[in-house]
């Protein structure tokens, strides 16, 4: 599998070099007129949106969290709440994401932000050998196993998506 190295790592990719874990990144032409950027690496890679895992960033009662979920489908914000021991969470404004994480949006890696937060990834994750997730930057993703990300962000998993 391949390692980022040098200047062209993101912190996403230095997370996973510095911890020895095996990962593939898959480079992909984004086009900035783009609006939905999971869907779009799905598309550009050719794998499909259940395998492909966007980061969301909400505001619950403990601060902000991080949720990764299918591009298939969106997160529930109730089951995400819940899996913090919480009742109630919403979206996070992009601006203050972009400021806390380092990453843009259509970016937001859950690897290497710059303050780790609470984070949850959806159970779905454990069904597949790797899954896809961005690598910290648009037209990058991270294709690594699900254990890596949970082991790597502390993350607990529960059942945070939802079709449709």
């Amino acid at each position: 599998m391949s390692k980022a190295k040098g200047k062209g790592g993101t912190p996403a990719t230095m997370a996973l070099t510095k911890a020895r874990a095996d990962f593939t990144l898959h480079p992909y032409d984004h086009d900035p007129s783009a609006q939905a950027y999971g869907e779009e690496a799905a598309d550009a890679l050719g794998i499909p949106y259940e395998r492909i895992f966007k980061t969301l960033v909400a505001e619950v009662e403990s601060g902000l969290a991080v949720a990764v979920v299918p591009v298939a489908g969106k997160l529930d914000l109730k089951a995400l709440a819940g899996a913090l021991g919480g009742k109630r969470a919403a979206m996070a404004d992009a601006a203050r994401v972009e400021r806390v994480t380092g990453y843009v949006v259509g970016g937001i890696s859950p690897l290497g932000q710059r303050k780790p937060l609470p984070t949850v990834v959806d159970s779905s994750a454990l069904d597949f050998p790797t899954i896809f997730f961005s690598a910290g930057r648009r037209g990058l993703q991270i294709e690594t196993a699900p254990d890596n990300l949970i082991t790597l962000t502390r993350a607990v998993t529960a059942p945070i998506g939802k079709t449709g």
